[in-house]
């Protein structure tokens, strides 16, 4: 679990003696933030109390760094954020709060899953490898067929990002020019024999 103090820290900042370990003045996010924009990813994981705390930021457009007793100080920022959850579910358990959901939800933007684009998995697999040779100074210049029908036949739970790791590591797995079967994550092999049954 995320460690709550450190979050809002993080987020709102700390004074000196806030908590053990401040040991001097931090500047959180929001304030750094100020007249522009803040991404929040994963908004869905937040902890119930730090969902409190957010939303009165949202609201009040205040901030108070943790620690003090001053007043709120005042920060222009808008706020984007990104989950892989899914928080109207979230919400009928009460795993997150529905104030915050709707003060987050202004311009929903739903990103489909990867495995509902099965015809560009070879053009991404492609730009990926290009990406981990510039990375890694791997040098492949191909991935051979059963590797590619594996890749296209996975599911994706994590998207894009997972497809990413999964060429990444293949690349400085591989010993020749060729991504090869073997040298994909074992998941992928997994997934391929329960299909087959």
């Amino acid at each position: 679990t995320l460690n709550e103090f450190l979050v809002e820290s993080e987020l709102f900042g700390h004074v000196k003696g806030a908590f053990t370990g401040a040991y001097y003045n931090k500047t959180g996010e929001f304030e750094k933030a100020e007249g522009g924009t803040i991404f929040l990813d994963e908004i869905g994981d937040l902890p119930m109390l730090l969902q409190v705390k957010l939303l009165r930021t949202l609201q009040s457009g205040e901030i108070r760094p943790v620690g003090s007793n001053k007043v709120a100080k005042r920060v222009d920022v808008r706020v984007i954020a990104a989950t892989s959850r899914d928080l109207e579910e979230m919400v009928r358990k009460s795993e997150f709060r529905m104030d915050m959901y709707y003060r987050l939800n202004v311009v929903p933007i739903r990103v489909p899953s990867l495995r509902n684009y099965r015809k560009d998995i070879p053009l991404l697999v492609e730009n990926f490898i290009k990406d981990a040779n510039s990375s890694y100074k791997t040098s492949i210049e191909d991935i051979d067929k059963e590797a590619m029908k594996a890749l296209i036949s996975y599911n994706y739970p994590g998207n894009v990002r997972q497809l990413r790791n999964f060429i990444n590591q293949a690349a400085i797995m591989a010993e020749g020019k060729t991504i090869t079967l073997d040298v994909l994550p074992e998941e992928l092999m997994v997934s391929e024999k329960l299909e087959e049954k």
